[in-house]
């Protein structure tokens, strides 16, 4: 009688800490580390209070904005949600699909000078997959993938 005891007690110790354990994801572990990004207008209409906060921006490249430094490995472009436009610098060699017009975020700092100063740059790519077209080799997608999709 005491080992069904003993396994029922076992039972509902092991379910009350999977519970424990779920409440505490659900209600202040996932809370905390969850990073969402802001756009430029929602940005700069928190004004001061952002200044040296890490958080993440999210936009798009303005068109003939960007400045590559390839010597310093320096990168500087405007970057837009339709509504307003915040400056980004960053340090280190942007990714191969990045261009003017193309979607970001950017991870780091809107300093108080009014620079957004990047540690971290994605670009948002299109997640459309087209299987290729029958007779079509590899190395011609390739070639079709390096002109842009041209």
């Amino acid at each position: 009688m005491s080992t069904k005891k003993s396994k029922r007690n076992f039972i509902i110790g092991g379910v009350l800490v999977f519970v424990a354990a779920f409440a505490y994801l659900l209600f202040g572990g996932i809370g905390n580390n969850l990073v969402y990004f802001l756009t430029p207008s929602e940005l700069l209409a928190k004004g001061t209070t952002v200044y040296d906060t890490p958080l993440r921006l999210g936009g798009q490249v303005v068109p003939g904005s960007v400045a590559w430094n390839a010597a310093n490995v320096d990168l500087r472009f405007m970057m837009q949600d339709g509504k307003a436009q915040v400056p980004v610098h960053s340090h280190g060699a942007p990714p191969q699909m990045f261009r003017d017009g193309i979607g970001v975020v950017v991870e780091g700092k809107y300093e108080a000078n009014g620079t957004f100063e990047a540690t971290n740059l994605l670009v948002k790519h299109s997640n459309e997959y087209k299987p290729p077209k029958d007779g079509v080799k590899p190395s011609e997608m390739y070639k079709s993938l390096m002109k842009g999709g041209q």
